[in-house]
């Protein structure tokens, strides 16, 4: 008996010990907290003391299971989770837009102080053109931009949207932002997939009287494109005029473009893409360094027959352009019961999805969305990232290219 269970235990450390040091010592490994509707943060209803409480215990969660960083949104919808001269505070805060928390405290700065305290990077997340979520059902203050400058604003469905077009739109994001980036000692700013709004059965976003305005020789397309491609270099540039070490990412839709409308993208069959139907040129702004990092959402699984999450790992870092890439995982899709989710009820999918990243040179790591999907532990992953694959801290992958931040304030 003892012969046999000494080299068994001499097997098991070993395995366990080539699994820790198989762990990289720089890695991203984030989580979106989703302040629209309530998704993730603050609980509805919820006193200040309540709120503080609820995100110290997601940060807690997400610490145990090592991450080091929180990608937190904080405009949601042409408003503010903090005391800000330009937009009112947000109705998901407490309900009313434009009423502040009682008791008051400062949601921003408390969530930076509570996200540094833990060693964990605090990127702020904010939406550049969604104004009003729902028309008619939306909390809406008299100190709103819709109020104040109507013009400045486009309806399609059944959401209000800041005009891409418009030259002073752009400059009041970009002033947003610049206000955010002085006061508060973020670590990034961070936008998603929403730029021009995702098509809606067929019909037309209506910026024909603008197009027409504007005079370009420009199609309509490349219009749109040079639109969100002006902001969001200029957003980098105040960025980095205001605070040199403040990143700058975009999480986008996980297809830049199919391959069959263009030879630079990817073996995909997607539906719509970034640059056709959204507008934003994920390429372009990386290849011109005006993003410092991009996390596509490939919230598909591997072997899907429409968008590979293996194809598209490897196709995002082929097209890296030297910027960070961190694969957004959809973790949520767990809890789903389509047939297009089933993939997710598998508890190796995601363990399988961190080897592919792991090797794929030119992935940095990852961003899950979203928080409030860890509560419940979907297939045991809370167990697979605190005992296995985060069992060893990681720290965020530096930059070269930006000068070293000093330390948390």
């Amino acid at each position: 008996m003892v012969n046999i269970k000494i080299p068994s235990l001499f097997l098991a450390i070993f395995f366990i010990g080539s699994i820790v040091s198989a762990q990289p010592a720089s890695e991203f490994r984030g989580v979106w907290i989703a302040t629209v509707a309530n998704i993730d943060w603050p609980p509805t209803r919820a006193s200040s003391e309540a709120q503080k409480a609820d995100f110290i215990s997601q940060l807690d969660l997400h610490k145990r299971n090592g991450m080091n960083a929180i990608i937190m949104q904080i405009r949601p919808a042409g408003d503010a989770f903090y005391p800000s001269p330009y937009e009112p505070w947000s109705q998901w805060l407490t309900g009313v837009q434009g009423k502040a928390p009682l008791p008051f405290y400062d949601p921003l700065a408390f969530m930076i102080a509570e996200t540094h305290k833990r060693g964990m990077e605090f990127h702020a997340w904010l939406n550049p053109y969604r104004a009003e979520h729902s028309i008619g059902r939306s909390s809406i203050s008299s100190d709103n931009m819709l109020k104040k400058r109507p013009d400045w604003f486009l309806t399609y469905g059944t959401s209000r949207y800041f005009d891409p077009s418009n030259k002073e739109v752009q400059q009041f994001v970009i002033n947003v932002i610049h206000d955010i980036v002085r006061r508060y000692d973020v670590d990034a700013i961070h936008m998603d997939d929403y730029f021009y709004p995702y098509p809606i059965g067929g019909k037309e976003f209506p910026d024909e009287n603008a197009y027409r305005r504007s005079g370009t020789s420009l199609s309509k397309a490349d219009w749109r494109r040079a639109n969100v491609d002006s902001m969001i270099k200029n957003i980098n540039i105040v960025i980095k005029q205001t605070k040199p070490y403040v990143k700058f990412g975009i999480s986008p839709f996980s297809v830049w473009r199919n391959g069959k409308d263009d030879a630079l993208g990817s073996d995909s069959k997607a539906g719509l893409s970034n640059f056709d139907q959204l507008y934003a040129d994920i390429l372009l702004w990386m290849r011109k360094g005006w993003i410092d990092y991009v996390t596509p959402q490939l919230y598909r699984p591997i072997g899907d027959a429409l968008i590979d999450y293996q194809k598209l790992t490897d196709w995002w870092a082929a097209n890296s352009f030297g910027r960070h890439v961190y694969i957004g995982h959809g973790i949520y899709r767990a809890w789903e019961t389509s047939s297009a989710s089933a993939a997710y009820r598998n508890p190796n999918e995601l363990p399988n999805q961190i080897k592919i990243l792991r090797h794929t040179p030119g992935i940095q790591g990852s961003i899950y969305f979203s928080s409030k999907s860890f509560d419940r532990n979907p297939n045991g992953w809370n167990d697979s990232l605190r005992n296995n694959y985060y069992r060893v801290r990681a720290e965020v992958p530096e930059m070269p290219w930006l000068p070293k931040r000093p330390a948390w304030k």
